[in-house]
């Protein structure tokens, strides 16, 4: 994550609730974009989801994906990141999907849905660009 300048590194801290605004693409070429919750581990952007949803079926397929996390408080300040998807793994999904939660529903458990399957995505930066 050395790649994101300081004065934008404070978005990606679990305080500001920044969402990530993340792009897969489907197998014709069209894009589908979806709102998402994530955190990092200082290397990797950490995102989460259940398998089989489309942005999973489509970061298993095609792993070159692009994101943006706006400021909750200007949605002007902004980081994009161009990168790929590096490991799927369900190993400590829910453990990572409790955490997210916690961030975003101020400290509520998460309450798993019977049959889900929770699935986490280690995304690489390998391109980043800041509003300025």
């Amino acid at each position: 994550m050395n790649s994101i300048p300081e004065s934008h590194r404070d978005l990606l801290k679990d305080e500001a609730c920044a969402f990530l605004y993340l792009a897969t693409v489907f197998s014709d070429g069209s894009p589908q974009v979806t709102p998402i919750w994530f955190n990092t581990d200082g290397e990797y952007i950490l995102i989460n989801s259940a398998k089989g949803r489309l942005k999973d079926k489509n970061m298993r397929a095609r792993p070159r994906v692009a994101a943006v996390i706006a400021d909750p408080k200007d949605p002007y300040r902004y980081i994009q990141v161009r990168g790929r998807v590096v490991e799927i793994t369900e190993e400590g999904a829910d453990a990572h999907i409790n955490k997210l939660n916690m961030k975003y529903h101020n400290g509520e458990q998460w309450k798993p849905r019977p049959g889900q399957v929770r699935v986490i995505y280690k995304i690489k930066p390998e391109k980043v660009f800041v509003d300025e």
